[in-house]
C-alpha cells in the first residue's frame, strides 16, 4: 500500500490564493487540493486533508489549538503513516517545538510547513515547501518511517522542530537552526542525514499530553531595565516560572536589585529559566562571574534550547506537574533532542 499522508490546514500565508480580478487573498479550498496542485499526483502516497474549522493566522495560535492539532494526529495516527501540518510561519516554531514535547513516543514524522507568499501566487514557495514536506512524511524503509518526531521544512531544508527559530519576514529562507544541523536538505535528491534523526526503538503507544500551563513570562534584558519592572512581573500572582533571556553565554546584571528580586522569586517557588538572546550559542553560567551568580542561586539553565523550545517545554513541564526537586534536573536533560 502506498503510504497514508494525513495533511492539516491549521491557517496561514499557505492557505490563501490572490482572486484574479480584486488581487485580494482569500481561503483556499483544501477540499480541491489535488485539482489545484495535479503536480501531488506525482507522488507515491495517498493525501488526505483535514481543515480547521475557522483557519487560523498563525498569530491568535495558542495551547488550546496545539491540542486540537495533537488529538487529530492522536485520532488518525493507526490509520495514517505521516502528518503534514500547514501553519502561517509567525508562530510555527512555537507550535513546532510544542508538539514535539506534547506527542511522546512518536514514530512517525510530522512536518510543520508553510510560506511566504500564498499559494496561488505567480513566485510562490508554498509549492515546493508543501510537495516536498509530503515527501518527506512519505520517506519509508522497510515499510517504517525514517522520520520518527517533529519536523520544520523550509526552503529545502527539514529541521528538528523545536531547534528552529524564524529569523526573516521577506527572505524565503525564513527559519534557521543555528545550534543542531538540518534534519534532510532537499536538493535533485533528499539527502537524509540519519546519524542525527531522533531514534524511537520503543513500541510503545503514542501518548498525547493535552495539558499545558501558560502561568509563565518571558522577560529579556535590556541595559537600564528597572528594579520596578522586575518585580513587577515577578510578584504576578499566579506566576510559576520566568524565562529569562541574558546576554551572552547566560549572563545578567549583578547588581543587587536583580539579585535579590530573582532570589526572592526562587524562593517563593517560581521556576527561573535561563536562556540567550543570542540567535545561537549555548547558556554556560559558569563561565564568567555573572553567569556563576545566577548559578548559585538556583536558576535553571536553558543551555542550547530556543526561546520557544523553552517556553513551550516550561508549559509542558508544569502541566505535568513534574515534582519540583526533579524539575531543574528534567528541565536541563534533553527529552525530545531539544538539547545537544
Amino acid at each position: 500500500m502506498k503510504p497514508q499522508i494525513l495533511l492539516i490546514y491549521t491557517g496561514g500565508t499557505i492557505g490563501m490564493i490572490k482572486d484574479p480580478i480584486t488581487a485580494t487573498l482569500q481561503a483556499f479550498d483544501f477540499a480541491y487540493l489535488i485539482e489545484k496542485i495535479p503536480e501531488l499526483n506525482l507522488l507515491d502516497c495517498d493525501i488526505h486533508p483535514v481543515s480547521f474549522e475557522t483557519p487560523l493566522d498563525s498569530s491568535n495560535m495558542n495551547p488550546s489549538h496545539w491540542i486540537a492539532i495533537a488529538t487529530i494526529i492522536e485520532e488518525n495516527y493507526q490509520t495514517h503513516d505521516g502528518f503534514v501540518v500547514l501553519h502561517g510561519s509567525d508562530t510555527m516554531s512555537y507550535t513546532a517545538s510544542a508538539l514535539s514535547f506534547m506527542l511522546e513516543n512518536l514514530a512517525k514524522p510530522v512536518i510543520l510547513t508553510g510560506s511566504q507568499l500564498p499559494i496561488g501566487d505567480l513566485r510562490t514557495d508554498a509549492k515546493e515547501n508543501l510537495i516536498t514536506s509530503i515527501q518527506i512524511a512519505a520517506l519509508q524503509n522497510n515499510n517504517t518511517a525514517v522520520i520518527k518526531e517533529v519536523g520544520l521544512y523550509f526552503e529545502y531544508k527539514l529541521y528538528r522542530g523545536n531547534r528552529t527559530t524564524k529569523i526573516n519576514a521577506e527572505h524565503f529562507q525564513a527559519f534557521a537552526s543555528l545550534n543542531f544541523p538540518a534534519l534532510v536538505t532537499s536538493g535533485v535528491h533528499l539527502k537524509v542525514n540519519h546519524e542525527i534523526l531522533h531514534k524511537n526503538y520503543s513500541q510503545a503507544r503514542l501518548v498525547v499530553h493535552k495539558k499545558m500551563n501558560t502561568n509563565i513570562v518571558l522577560l529579556k534584558l535590556f541595559p537600564g531595565i528597572s528594579p520596578v519592572i522586575l518585580q513587577s512581573i515577578l510578584e504576578i500572582p499566579t506566576l510559576k516560572a520566568v524565562v529569562i533571556e541574558t546576554y551572552g553565554s547566560g549572563n545578567a546584571t549583578t547588581e543587587d536589585w536583580f539579585l535579590e528580586a530573582i532570589e526572592e522569586a526562587l524562593d517563593k517557588g517560581v521556576f527561573v529559566i535561563n536562556v540567550t538572546q543570542c540567535a545561537g550559542g549555548s547558556v554556560s553560567m559558569n563561565q564568567y562571574q555573572t553567569g556563576k551568580t545566577l548559578q548559585k542561586l538556583g536558576v535553571i539553565s536553558g543551555k542550547d534550547m530556543t526561546t520557544e523550545s523553552a517556553m513551550t517545554k516550561l508549559m509542558f513541564m508544569l502541566g505535568l506537574e513534574t515534582p519540583k526537586n526533579m524539575f531543574k534536573t528534567v528541565f536541563e536533560t534533553s527529552i525530545r533532542g531539544e538539547i545537544s
